[in-house]
């Protein structure tokens, strides 16, 4: 009785003798994913808070910088990455950059509306019990505008997890760096597994800053509770 063909071999789109045998290289991989997207979405979170309270406290700025802010994440990721390239060098920091620049857009746009959403009253309330500008912003405002703020976050987390993949043209994709040549040799253990990794990552990350809104919002679970 003849033998089963080895599934690499017969270049089957799920083997996993491939699992099995690069399973180093794939968490590797994973980990410099990983790496880059939280890099990316932390670096990006820094710069949209001050951008947005800008954007907030002189009006005439809000405009252009969410213009900006469009016309930056409207770039293609590879023109992205290779107009960054002269700069960085063939670097993660190309990737990371260009990253931290296409988040922008969400989270700028996402904290500006949840500072929006929160009720005039509530304002008056809090000045009215001696509350200056700055403990009003952060104990106040900020709180309120949690729940909007970390839905751009899990957005701009999600679609960071799917934009590294092509960081790989200079050679820091994480995953991409997998996905990329083996759709060029027709590997498709490759392609498979490495895309279905890239598609875990979005969801347990997208699951992992749920729990964290609702730990930091028990009011929104009371709330809905009610």
């Amino acid at each position: 009785m003849a033998a089963a063909p080895n599934c690499l071999v017969a270049n089957d789109w799920i083997c996993w003798e491939y699992v099995r045998s690069r399973s180093q290289e794939l968490t590797d991989a994973t980990l410099q994913h990983v790496w880059i997207t939280v890099v990316s979405v932390l670096v990006g979170l820094a710069v949209s808070v001050p951008l947005a309270l800008l954007a907030r406290h002189r009006p005439a700025f809000a405009g252009p910088m969410l213009a900006t802010t469009t016309l930056l994440y409207g770039i293609p990721s590879l023109a992205m990455f290779s107009l960054l390239t002269p700069v960085f060098g063939l670097s993660a920091s190309v990737v990371v950059t260009g990253l931290v620049l296409y988040s922008l857009t969400i989270l700028v746009r996402n904290l500006l509306a949840g500072l929006a959403a929160v009720p005039d009253e509530v304002r008056e309330a809090a000045r009215g019990m001696g509350y200056g500008p700055a403990r009003l912003l952060w104990q106040v405002e900020l709180p309120l505008a949690l729940p909007t703020l970390m839905a751009g976050i899990r957005i701009a987390t999600v679609s960071t997890v799917a934009l590294t993949s092509v960081g790989s043209i200079v050679g820091s994709g994480g995953l991409g760096n997998l996905i990329a040549p083996a759709v060029q040799s027709s590997f498709r253990a490759q392609v498979l597994t490495a895309s279905v990794l890239c598609v875990l990552l979005a969801l347990v990350a997208d699951l992992l800053l749920l729990g964290v809104q609702r730990l930091l919002t028990p009011w929104a679970r009371a709330v809905k509770g009610g």
